[in-house]
């Protein structure tokens, strides 16, 4: 069975994710022999240092639980989003998780899967891929990271402010920020017209794409809410969408 995930934004300001997250890691992902988290684990990411911060207990916490997870035999396999493109080599060995590429093929015996993040895909969204050139450049990475924890996490969160201004002002103009369709389907005849699943727009759903006469399916992973959480499951035959919610409303 594999697990597939993304969009959390975990960060000390959402306890219900939070919650849902670690009894997730704690209960329904030990039936998994992997998990894939593709991209936004974390609301931010100053740096893997965070994991040190005896003023951060949080970061700790989660590569903590991610870490007793792997060592009870679940794979863990994390994607970089555009808001924790900063997670590094410290992160993946405190946690246990494999920092994979975007886009990562993975081939499982019944079945051909592309996963990403998604945002590479937004290509309409031109502001924002001139932002995301940028800062994933080397130069930038580490002239972000010679500056103190503090101030990094100061940037990031004015990042974030600035962020959900840009997407409530492109909503007021009925700008579209999903995939574009085209660059969509050069992506998955690049890839095999393998099975697409990956995150970044908040907008669940299953979508068939026709690519050079063979039908290809996209899936695209929900967000999670302090109330509402939810994986992808695969298998081995089909791709199922699992709910969770909090412990004191039942099981989903």
């Amino acid at each position: 069975m594999s697990h597939f995930l993304s969009d959390l934004h975990l960060s000390p300001d959402t306890p219900g994710i939070t919650r849902l997250f670690l009894d997730y890691l704690a209960g329904e992902a030990r039936a998994a022999g992997q998990i894939f988290i593709l991209g936004d684990l974390f609301d931010a990411w100053p740096g893997d240092d965070a994991i040190d911060d005896p003023g951060d207990g949080f970061s700790r916490d989660i590569v903590d639980a991610l870490r007793r997870l792997a060592d009870a035999g679940t794979g863990v396999a994390v994607l970089h989003g555009n808001r924790d493109f900063l997670l590094g080599e410290r992160f993946a060995e405190q946690s246990g998780a494999r920092l994979l590429p975007d886009p990562y093929l993975l081939s499982l015996p019944t079945g051909q899967f592309i996963l990403s993040h998604g945002d590479a895909l937004c290509t309409d969204d031109t502001g924002y891929q001139l932002f995301r050139a940028q800062v994933r450049t080397p130069a930038w990475r580490d002239t972000f990271l010679t500056q103190s924890l503090e101030k990094r996490r100061a940037i990031a969160a004015a990042l974030r402010q600035q962020s959900e201004a840009y997407k409530r002002e492109k909503n007021r103009q009925a700008t579209d920020l999903d995939l574009n369709a085209a660059d969509t389907d050069d992506f998955l005849r690049q890839h095999g017209y393998a099975t697409m699943i990956h995150g970044h727009t908040h907008r669940p759903d299953r979508h068939d794409h026709l690519v050079d006469g063979i039908h290809v399916e996209r899936w695209v992973l929900a967000d999670w809410r302090e109330d509402h959480g939810e994986y992808l499951a695969w298998d081995g035959q089909r791709l199922t969408r699992h709910a969770l919610v909090p412990a004191s409303t039942g099981a989903g």
